[in-house]
């Protein structure tokens, strides 16, 4: 049964989706961890995958930029194609000085300058939060490596646009990185009483003036970022 946004049938998602935004990249996370991986959706070159990775069941899809689209493909994943979890993998500016060029973050929480949130529950403040699960997950495969941050970061929907001071303000609440996509996956898998987590590799710096990554680095470097997001899918 296709969905307006996903061409794939009953059945062809596993119960866990790894998300990257870049179809590109889902293709390249999809052979990289799942010979078998075949092609379940391509509806507006938004790719699906799925196959197996070490003997078990596990799916790619790619969400778009920004949280209008994220939240669209994860409603449809959710809603229609039974789908339990989903793991967001991606790229991040960092914000927190502690915070380097080539760390990976897992975000806990995400603030947001958007209103999708907002008219979720009425008179509320809806607080976008990962799943504890997921996160306690990827965290334990960490173990003690340094480079892994968790906290929250902030979920904005200008790429673009400065704010005089707020990257300032935000650093000093504890806010880690800044995406794109986070608080309205977490929400919306609150909605469906599902999981949502989001692990990011720093690619560039709000604050310290580090070198950025060039876009070949921020379409290699995720190897740790990547290996979390499976821990969590199968947790």
């Amino acid at each position: 049964m296709a969905t307006p946004h996903i061409s794939a049938e009953p059945g062809d998602f596993a119960p866990a989706v790894l998300m990257p935004g870049d179809p590109k990249r889902d293709e390249r996370i999809a052979h990289q961890l799942m010979e078998d991986a075949r092609l379940v959706t391509d509806v507006r070159g938004m790719l699906g995958f799925t196959g197996t990775h070490r003997g078990r069941p596990l799916s790619v899809m790619g969400s778009g930029m920004g949280q209008p689209s994220a939240s669209i493909y994860v409603t449809e994943l959710f809603q229609f194609y039974g789908v339990e979890r989903v793991i967001r993998v991606g790229t991040t500016g960092g914000i927190a000085s502690h915070v380097k060029v080539g760390d990976v973050i897992v975000a806990t929480g995400a603030h947001t300058d958007s209103a999708m949130n907002q008219g979720r529950i009425p008179g509320i403040n809806f607080s976008s939060v990962a799943s504890f699960e997921l996160a306690a997950a990827a965290m334990a495969a960490a173990g003690a490596d340094h480079r892994v941050h968790v906290g929250p970061i902030v979920s904005k929907d200008h790429f673009y646009l400065v704010v005089p001071g707020q990257v300032e303000a935000l650093a000093a609440y504890g806010v880690l990185g800044v995406d794109m996509e986070a608080a309205a996956m977490y929400a919306t898998a609150a909605e469906f009483g599902k999981q949502a987590l989001t692990v990011l590799t720093v690619s560039d710096h709000l604050l310290d003036g580090s070198a950025d990554m060039t876009s070949e680095e921020r379409e290699t470097r995720f190897g740790t970022a990547l290996e979390l997001a499976v821990a969590a899918a199968f947790c």
